[in-house]
């Protein structure tokens, strides 16, 4: 059962940002441990990463690169983000929070033809 959600989630991965880059994001995300809190499309400890690509726009990245690395807490509660830097760099924060941003509108692209067959 777990092998068969795990596949389903890659295939939803892939879907919405695409083959190549939803490999390298989900890769990455994964080896700085990122997925022990997030998912894409549902709450984990941190909010869904669809939440945050709704929520914020290509000009908070500065603002989620800083989150990311330093830590906040009371955007999505109470349950605070730990700090990450010396796990992640700032580079690669700043290609994991420009992915997520991406990802409404990658969305949204996939629901465009299913709108137009009905």
């Amino acid at each position: 059962m777990k092998g068969l959600k795990y596949t389903a989630f890659l295939a939803f991965i892939f879907a919405l940002a695409g083959k190549a880059l939803g490999e390298d994001m989900l890769q990455l995300a994964n080896q700085k441990g990122c997925l022990a809190c997030h998912q894409i499309d549902k709450k984990v400890v941190g909010p869904a990463w669809l939440d945050v690509s709704k929520k914020y726009t290509e000009k908070d990245i500065p603002q989620l690169v800083n989150s990311v690395l330093n830590g906040s807490m009371g955007k999505w509660g109470q349950v605070p983000m730990p700090a990450n830097k010396g796990i992640v760099t700032e580079e690669e924060a700043k290609k994991l929070v420009t992915w997520v941003i991406s990802l409404k509108n990658q969305q949204q692209q996939q629901q465009q033809p299913k709108q137009q067959k009905k």
